[in-house]
């Protein structure tokens, strides 16, 4: 049985991916085993392969990332595999070394265009670290894998190299059995999920919501723009129409999801990871067979004009999106239409179909 040390800087609880990565190479033989992180407030996790969770003494910063690649070299140093799995470039450094060191081969999976993130964009010399990391180690790599076809092009023409496209898609009707504790009645219900962080479009979005009646906008997740957020909401006086509920692990995450009347994915073109994202949550949304409201770009409407499950638009001021979403709340034509739509998108768009190009790769190691 090969055994596959899976790696990530995140602290294990919200990421569906990788889970459902460790979990389909867990079932199709491989002795799968996750490292991650442990913050203070870190809930418990349990899953059906191994993981391990290092404590640092720092959680952000130059300093983080020095210290977690470090403790991760030596723990893949003295550790025994066969196969090493990188999740993103800010884990890719310790497993390339290590890969060399003791001949393993390496996978490496981007969940995004690390480099062009927001975060990432206004920081020049920051940018410049993680761009010289890519263009040393990237087209050394045989086994790489991202989640749509325009990252995967992008580092193809740039770096030459084969990436292969596994979306991060959801279970068949993986609808979480426990109940919601959200107790919302007689309210048309938006939902927002995932990271509150720069450029997600949601400020526009609580801007809205004080054109429309009768609605609650639910945001579930945490980030850097999380204060930010609700200060806005008090600003514009929509605090009673936003529920904010932090983070929700992913087993339960659906039970919220399939409440919802909207899912809303408004990125805006802050770079090209946003205008080329294929977001997880578009698929929770479509799993949990919710009209979809997103960006008009690329890969997002690619999927919601494919198969005809909501609406894409760049609009930015409060009033004009208000009507669009006021439109897409009580249309009961298009939502009529929009649910069939997504019955027929869940079946296709789905891990059961996806999680066999995964194994084949890992099979052709």
């Amino acid at each position: 049985m090969k055994r596959i040390i899976v790696s990530v800087t995140n602290d294990l609880v919200s990421d569906n991916r990788v889970h459902k990565v460790c979990t389909s190479l867990h079932i199709a033989g491989f002795n799968v085993v996750l490292i991650g992180r442990k913050l203070k407030k870190s809930l418990p996790v349990k899953r059906n392969y191994k993981t391990k969770r290092i404590r640092l003494f720092f959680n952000k910063g130059f300093l983080f990332y020095a210290e977690y690649s470090i403790r991760l070299f030596f723990i893949l140093l003295f550790s025994k595999t066969d196969i090493l799995l990188s999740n993103d470039l800010d884990t890719l450094l310790p497993n390339y070394l290590i890969s060399k060191i003791k001949n393993k081969k390496i996978v490496y999976d981007s969940h995004e265009y690390f480099t062009q993130v927001p975060e990432l964009i206004n920081r020049k010399f920051i940018q410049k670290f993680w761009l010289k990391l890519e263009k040393k180690i990237l087209p050394n790599l045989k086994h790489c894998y991202t989640v749509c076809e325009s990252i995967a092009n992008e580092y193809n023409e740039k770096y030459y190299t084969k990436f292969q496209v596994v979306r991060n898609v959801q279970y068949k009707n993986n609808i979480a059995s426990n109940v919601c504790p959200l107790n919302i009645t007689n309210k048309k219900i938006i939902i927002y999920q995932g990271a509150l962080n720069i450029g997600r479009g949601i400020e526009n979005v609580i801007k809205a919501i004080k054109y429309i009646d009768n609605v609650i906008f639910v945001i579930i997740g945490d980030g850097d723009i999380s204060n930010n957020l609700k200060k806005i909401s008090e600003t514009e006086n929509v605090s009673n129409k936003i529920i904010f509920t932090g983070k929700v692990p992913f087993e339960k995450l659906s039970s919220y999801t399939k409440l919802a009347d909207l899912g809303i994915s408004l990125e805006e073109n802050a770079g090209l990871n946003y205008y080329y994202s294929l977001p997880n949550k578009i698929f929770d949304y479509i799993n949990a067979c919710v009209p979809v409201l997103c960006s008009d770009f690329p890969e997002m409407k690619n999927i919601v004009e494919k198969y005809k499950i909501g609406f894409c638009t760049n609009e930015k001021n409060p009033q004009k999106l208000s009507k669009i979403i006021n439109n897409m709340l009580y249309n009961e034509n298009e939502i009529n239409k929009w649910k069939e739509n997504l019955i027929i998108a869940s079946n296709e768009l789905c891990w059961e179909n996806e999680e066999n190009l995964l194994i084949g790769i890992f099979n052709n190691i």
